[in-house]
């Protein structure tokens, strides 16, 4: 079995190279999304989750994802909001880990906080290129946590952006943030939400705005032209988008069943829902008028992103000699003996 800590996944970054790196992702999950539309490939289940509530709300979610024949990825990931002011830790925290699909064995144990931090980025950046107005130059971003550095990173791969603007309801993650995204050569001006709304031809939502909490920004004076990643809506009742801009929007889901019951779409009929995020990586014609209006990627996040993910950091561990090889289930001497583990079991007294 392959293990990959946070350590191995960061030299990974390191030694490619995270331009190189995220560009690779995005040309990967582009293709995977048009095989999905085709049918060659399966989207994921929609993810299961126990949610926290109480003084310290969050949810633990379980996002699995199978290749027939070949190995089945499951990502556990944690939303815990508390965390960073509580512990000390990421508000996201998760680990990937993928099995033989045929024998079941692991074969994969990865730290999933980078990963998804990429992935989601990538498929933001994919949607943005289907969906936003080709001449995007002004990107907005509410919430300067982990995410909006993926994010905006991601964006700047695939549009001229030569504009920033941020607003955090943290003064401290709003002040780190231009050094946090610093490597992508941006300069990151703080402005309110309404300022970063109104001025964003791409605006970034990735909050940790509670149930009932939202909008994050308000409905005025918007571009005609504004496209929205709305990143942060994951469970019943949470959204960060007013309503009155989804209701008059295109809204382009990323998993229509998941994200009509934990996104942003929540609060539509289904017949409103637009395309999928398979449909336009297949067709972006589909939706080539609509960069000229308001469009909504509902970014829920699915495992399918995380199991194209990981094939590529497992192939690039192979690549540069990255990882920990394991013997976590050895061959026992008796497959039809329990105890027989390691050595040979004991005799019963």
């Amino acid at each position: 079995m392959l293990i990959l800590t946070q350590r191995h996944i960061g030299r990974i970054m390191e030694e490619i190279g995270v331009d190189a790196l995220l560009t690779e992702l995005v040309s990967r999950l582009g293709d995977t999304f048009v095989e999905v539309h085709k049918g060659v490939a399966e989207l994921s289940p929609a993810r299961g989750a126990f949610e926290r509530e109480g003084p310290t709300p969050g949810v633990i979610e379980w996002m699995p994802h199978r290749e027939r024949n070949e190995s089945t990825t499951i990502k556990v990931v944690s939303y815990s909001p508390s965390n960073v002011d509580d512990h000390g830790l990421p508000t996201i925290t998760a680990c990937v880990a993928r099995f033989d699909d045929r024998t079941g064995r692991t074969t994969v144990v990865a730290d999933g906080a980078a990963l998804t931090a990429l992935r989601t980025g990538a498929a933001s950046a994919l949607a943005s290129r289907a969906l936003a107005h080709p001449d995007s130059r002004t990107v907005g971003l509410i919430g300067c946590g982990a995410q909006a550095v993926a994010q905006l990173h991601a964006l700047s791969l695939v549009f001229p952006v030569d504009r920033v603007l941020a607003w955090d309801v943290d003064p401290t993650h709003l002040a780190s943030f231009g050094r946090r995204a610093g490597f992508t050569g941006l300069a990151v001006t703080a402005a309110g939400p309404d300022e970063v709304a109104r001025s964003a031809d791409i605006l970034v939502t990735a909050t940790s705005v509670g149930i009932g909490a939202g909008p994050v920004f308000p409905d005025a004076a918007l571009r005609e032209h504004l496209h929205v990643n709305a990143v942060g809506s994951d469970i019943i009742g949470k959204v960060e988008l007013p309503r009155t801009l989804v209701d008059r929007a295109l809204v382009c889901p990323d998993h229509p069943e998941q994200a009509a019951r934990e996104g942003e779409s929540q609060v539509l009929d289904p017949g409103r829902l637009g395309p999928s995020l398979s449909e336009i990586c297949a067709d972006p014609g589909l939706v080539a008028d609509a960069r000229y209006g308001q469009t909504v990627f509902d970014s829920t996040g699915i495992a399918l992103e995380d199991h194209v993910a990981l094939d590529l950091f497992v192939e690039l561990a192979a690549q540069l000699g990255v990882g920990t090889e394991v013997d976590f289930s050895d061959e026992p001497t008796d497959v039809l003996n329990p105890y027989a583990v390691g050595t040979v079991a004991r005799s019963v007294r």
